[in-house]
């Protein structure tokens, strides 16, 4: 603690906690400068001799999650500890509901998302996957190894939007059957047919492993076929 003050001395990792533990609690667009220097009890520009810029701080923030990430068990083959080490990412994510918004807005690489992208790949290194396949298998696995991946099927409920009356709602499930049946087919399968609950979503845990399962799966068939990427004349960075 600073002499005479009681209050642990301002660091870069005291300002990164406290910054998470403000967007957990009011979201990310609550944390400012400001905001976070309030919450530390210190003037503002105390905040820039250990964060130079809110992006700066942002980036910190990320580290912050993604040092959450355990490592997988050494005794487990490449498949379970990759697949332990993803959703691993995915519960740290989980705890911090504004994470997953700020890791896509985030264009810098700091050591710690490099740290948790070399882990991934060392992990089907190890597994005996060539160079080449592991920089596929990487691309495939894409936001995953973050601990999330686009929906398909998300979609925000609009706000203050009147429901229409039942014989209104008939008819559009009429017309929806007619020009959408393959979608009425998949809405029906997963809602055990209670149409009703379409739009309600789905178990996004379940959704997540199972296209996870499925593209390990794959690598693993590839790997063991002795897959290599075709020849390329042209080679993009």
């Amino acid at each position: 603690m600073a002499p005479g003050t009681g209050r642990t001395p301002l660091s870069s990792s005291r300002v990164l906690v406290a910054a998470v533990e403000l967007a957990d609690e009011a979201g990310v667009d609550a944390v400012s400068m400001r905001a976070l220097a309030q919450r530390l009890g210190v003037v503002p520009m105390a905040l820039y001799k250990h964060v130079a810029s809110k992006e700066v701080l942002l980036d910190g923030m990320v580290d912050q999650v993604l040092i959450e990430i355990e490592d997988p068990d050494p005794a487990l083959d490449w498949r379970a500890a990759v697949r332990a080490r993803v959703l691993g990412a995915r519960r740290a994510v989980l705890r911090h509901p504004w994470a997953r918004r700020a890791i896509e807005s985030r264009t810098r690489r700091t050591p710690v998302v490099l740290g948790h992208m070399d882990a991934v790949a060392r992990l089907l290194l190890a597994g005996g996957f060539s160079p080449d396949l592991t920089h596929h298998v990487m691309h495939a696995l894409g936001n995953r190894i973050w601990g999330f991946s686009p929906e398909l099927f998300e979609e925000e409920p609009a706000q203050g939007a009147a429901l229409p009356d039942p014989e209104q709602q008939a008819e559009m499930a009429r017309e929806f059957a007619q020009r959408f049946p393959g979608i009425l087919a998949v809405a029906t399968a997963a809602t055990g047919g209670d149409l009703s609950a379409v739009g309600q979503g789905c178990d996004e845990d379940f959704e997540f492993e199972f296209a996870l399962d499925l593209l390990l799966d794959g690598a693993e068939r590839l790997h063991r076929a002795g897959w290599t990427s075709p020849a390329r004349s042209t080679v993009h960075p």
